[in-house]
C-alpha cells in the first residue's frame, strides 16, 4: 500500500508553518490541515510578537536552546525577505531591593544558556534610558525585539507552496490511525463532508489541540489552559516608553507579569496576565481587570491614568504545568514510527518557531532514512 502524501503537518500556525517551510526543502510531498478557515488564526495571532531573547529558561532546555537559536534565524529572515521587525531592547525592572536581587540572578541564569548580551542597570542609568519609567533598577536585554507575526507566518506558507507543499483549510482531524505504508487520516471540511488518506509522516503541531492529536494514537499528554487579556495604551505621547517594559517574571514560570510592549508604530499594550481557565476558546477580555491592571502599571509607568487603559484582545497559553506546578519544557517527540508530537508549544514558541522547524525537520528525515 502507498501512501497519499509524504509528509502532514497539523496545525498551521507559526511552528507549523515553520516545520512545513522547513521540510518541504527537503521532501517532495508536504500536506498542511488547519481547522480554521485561514492559517495563522490561534495561538499565534494572539501573542505580543516579541523575539525574545532566551532570559527566563533553564540552562540546556528546548526553550533555552530554541529560543536563542531561533531569535537570530527570525532576524535573518525578515533581514533577507524585508519582514517589519524592530530590535527594540527590553528592560526587566526591578523596584525593590529583592527584585533587584532577582535581575542578578536572571542575569547569571542567561549567561548559562549563552545569553552574553545583558547588563545590569542603576536607577541612574535606567532613568536615562527611560526616563518615564520608575524603577531602581533594570536588567536591559539589546537583543529583544518585535515583529510582524503575519508577515513571517505568510512567508513560511510562501515559501512551503513554493516547494510543493498544499495546505487544506477548514478541515478539522477527527481520528488517526496506524496502518501499512504510515498514518490513515480521517478529517471532516466546514460543509461536514468526510476525507480520508495515508500519509508516511505525520508532525503534530496542532498547538490548543495538540494532546488531542496525540490521544488519537494513544498519547497521555495533557495541557492546561492559560489566558492572558490584554489592555491597549491610549492617548499617550508615541516614545513616551521606547523599549519593552517587563516586571520580574511570576514565580514557577507561569507567566512574566503584566508589561509594556510595542507594536511596529510605537503604540503601547499592557499584558498578557495569566489565569488557568476551562479547556475552551474563550477570548472576550476581562474590562473589569482594568483597574488591576492599572494598579501594576502606575507602579512602573506614573504617567499612566485609568482612562487611558482599553481592553484590546486575548490570547490562550497550552501549559503543560498546571496551577503551582514547576517549570515544564516543550515536548517535540517521535512518540510513533514517523508520527512527531509537539505538545505545550507556548511561549517562547514565536521566537523558537525556525529552529523547533530545523530541529523537527531532523527527526523527519531521520524517520524516513529508518523505514
Amino acid at each position: 500500500m502507498s501512501a497519499d502524501c509524504g509528509i502532514t503537518i497539523i496545525g498551521a500556525g507559526i511552528v507549523g508553518l515553520a516545520i512545513a517551510s522547513a521540510v518541504s526543502e527537503e521532501e517532495g510531498s508536504v500536506y498542511i490541515l488547519e481547522k480554521d478557515r485561514t492559517h495563522g488564526t490561534g495561538i499565534s495571532s494572539r501573542n505580543s510578537e516579541v523575539v525574545h531573547a532566551g532570559i527566563y529558561y533553564p540552562p540546556g532546555s528546548m526553550k533555552s536552546r530554541f529560543c536563542i537559536e531561533g531569535k537570530e534565524q527570525i532576524y535573518e529572515i525578515c533581514e533577507r525577505q524585508n519582514i517589519p521587525y524592530m530590535r527594540t531592547g527590553k528592560l526587566i525592572i526591578a523596584r525593590t531591593e529583592a527584585e533587584r536581587a532577582t535581575l542578578e540572578k536572571l542575569k547569571e541564569n542567561a549567561e548559562r544558556s549563552g545569553v552574553a548580551s545583558l547588563s545590569v542597570l542603576d536607577e541612574e542609568q535606567l532613568r536615562t534610558m527611560e526616563p518615564n519609567v520608575r524603577a531602581i533598577g533594570g536588567l536591559f536585554s539589546p537583543d529583544t525585539g518585535i515583529v510582524n507575526a503575519h508577515l513571517l507566518m505568510d512567508y513560511f506558507l510562501r515559501n512551503a507552496k513554493q516547494h510543493g507543499a498544499d495546505i487544506a483549510c477548514g478541515t478539522t482531524v477527527k481520528g488517526i490511525e496506524a496502518v501499512y505504508g504510515g498514518y490513515r487520516i480521517t478529517t471532516t471540511d466546514a460543509a461536514g463532508e468526510r476525507f480520508e488518506f495515508v500519509s508516511e509522516r505525520v508532525v503534530n503541531a496542532a498547538g490548543l489541540y495538540a494532546d488531542e492529536i496525540a490521544g488519537m494514537l494513544g498519547g497521555r499528554y495533557s495541557h492546561y489552559y492559560c489566558k492572558g487579556d490584554y489592555f491597549s495604551v491610549n492617548n499617550v505621547r508615541k516614545g513616551t516608553v521606547q523599549r519593552l517594559i517587563y516586571p520580574v517574571p511570576e514565580a514557577n514560570h507561569v507567566g512574566l507579569g503584566v508589561h509594556v510592549t510595542l507594536d511596529l508604530s510605537g503604540r503601547m499594550r499592557l499584558g498578557p496576565d495569566a489565569v488557568y481557565i476551562e479547556k475552551k476558546e474563550e477570548y472576550r477580555v476581562d474590562a473589569a481587570k482594568r483597574d488591576a491592571f492599572y494598579e501594576s502599571a502606575v507602579t512602573f509607568l506614573p504617567f499612566i491614568q485609568r482612562e487611558n487603559i482599553v481592553p484590546e484582545m486575548s490570547g490562550i497559553r497550552p501549559k503543560l504545568q498546571g496551577p503551582g506546578e514547576g517549570f515544564r519544557d516543550f515536548v517535540i517527540s517521535e512518540d510513533h514510527p514517523g508520527f512527531i508530537n509537539l505538545v505545550g508549544i507556548e511561549s517562547p514558541g514565536l521566537t523558537a518557531a525556525p529552529a523547533i522547524a530545523r530541529y523537527v525537520r531532523t527527526l523527519v528525515a531521520n524517520a524516513r532514512a529508518a523505514a
